[in-house]
């Protein structure tokens, strides 16, 4: 959606949908816009800040012109701006006209705002947060034997009921997991969505904070590291429970399983080939706005440079780093490597391991439950069929968010 130049005349009135603009974080000549609604965020020199505040006040665009050549001695086409602004969809109406533009995902919770959920986040609590941590990580070197083993995952002798409950355990803790994450935005004043999403072969449940970007890169910290800093908490807990508290002889088994399980999801954080939790902070920490989309441009770029024995490029390539910042383009070179190499890496241990091992159990499930319908063990096929159900099911759920998600990019790619 463009509007033509001229809708905008010098005596045009502008109403712009609600608007974060703050200063940029690295460069004081900057600042940030964006609608937090849509996710969509720019940066702009900063008298485009005092632009959009004399808009705000419903001054016409002559009068804007004006003010600005005045107190910054600048000559602006505040009329161009605006046409860029609705490009952006920005704008929400021009002289009275309501603009077209894309519906706002609803927030997920709205209802749960800013002073609802501050507290958990002040100081006391994270206090709290570190003793606990630090009395269950005193506990494991003082008591070594706490720390979980791979043979605590199979508390039951049946292997389908082990799965199936410690994958329900799974799906609450990843549930609370990016429950943080949103209560971690909306203590900045940010929505934020959660859904399935994919990365590589793994189905994720993932939180959509892109509106984070409106707060300084100080406090977005607090919204990658609070889905990781509520596992270690619940870990650390269930840790100090299984340590001191007199638990019942059924729940001794199931707390050293939920454990490793919660263990177990910690270091996929750290693969930060992938947009996970850890990737988010490496990218403010580097200052990069875009390193995951920027890194792959960038491995495309040197896979059509090489071409192959067989095949060139038709046409020269343009190396996509070669407009960033040089801090930026350095960063994001170091890192298509480490994203190049993860993710084949990964990919090929689960094309060799991974997925022959789903396959291989799957088909063992649906040979004890075809055994259990003509008179083999009932208990066995029963077994079996909760295999099938929870590792069927996540295989099922992968596919089906997989086409969703990039339901447009098949559609380009088909016309």
């Amino acid at each position: 959606m463009s509007v033509p130049a001229a809708e905008v005349g010098a005596g045009s009135v502008v109403r712009l949908h609600p608007l974060v603009v703050r200063p940029d974080d690295d460069d004081p000549d900057m600042i940030v816009a964006g609608r937090p609604d849509l996710g969509e965020f720019v940066e702009l020199p900063a008298v485009c800040g005092e632009v959009i505040r004399l808009l705000g006040e419903g001054r016409p665009v002559a009068d804007v012109e004006a003010a600005i050549a005045d107190e910054h001695d600048v000559e602006l086409d505040v009329a161009d701006f605006v046409e860029s602004l609705a490009d952006l969809e920005f704008v929400a109406e021009i002289d009275g006209l309501p603009l077209p533009g894309t519906a706002p995902k609803a927030a997920h919770f709205p209802g749960i705002t800013e002073r609802h959920v501050r507290w958990l986040f002040a100081r006391p609590v994270r206090l709290v947060w570190l003793a606990v941590v630090a009395a269950a990580a005193l506990t494991v070197v003082v008591r070594p034997e706490l720390f979980p083993h791979h043979r605590d995952f199979f508390w039951s002798e049946y292997t389908g009921l082990s799965v199936l409950v410690n994958t329900a355990f799974f799906s609450v803790l990843a549930s609370v997991h990016e429950m943080m994450h949103l209560l971690a935005a909306r203590s900045l004043g940010a929505p934020a969505r959660i859904a399935f999403g994919t990365r590589l072969h793994y189905l994720v449940v993932q939180t959509d904070v892109t509106a984070i970007w409106g707060v300084p890169r100080r406090h977005r910290y607090r919204v990658y590291l609070a889905g990781m800093a509520s596992d270690l908490f619940l870990i650390a807990t269930m840790l100090l429970a299984v340590a001191y508290l007199p638990v019942p002889g059924f729940a001794d088994a199931l707390l050293p399983a939920f454990i490793l399980t919660a263990l177990l999801s910690l270091p996929l954080q750290a693969q930060i080939y992938m947009r996970t939790d850890l990737y988010f902070v490496l990218r403010d920490l580097l200052r990069c706005k875009d390193l995951f989309g920027d890194g792959l441009r960038y491995v495309r770029y040197l896979l059509a440079r090489a071409g192959t024995p067989f095949r060139r490029p038709a046409s020269p390539v343009t190396d996509p780093t070669g407009e960033l910042a040089p801090h930026e383009r350095r960063a994001v070179r170091i890192y298509a490597v480490a994203l190049a190499l993860g993710g084949s890496v990964t990919l090929t241990v689960f094309a060799f391991y991974g997925g022959p091992i789903i396959v291989n159990g799957l088909v063992h499930a649906f040979a004890a439950v075809w055994d259990g319908l003509h008179g083999g063990p009932a208990v066995a096929a029963v077994d079996a069929a909760l295999l099938i159900l929870v590792e069927g099911g996540i295989q099922v759920m992968f596919l089906v968010t997989f086409f969703r998600t990039r339901r447009p990019w098949l559609r380009r790619s088909r016309s």
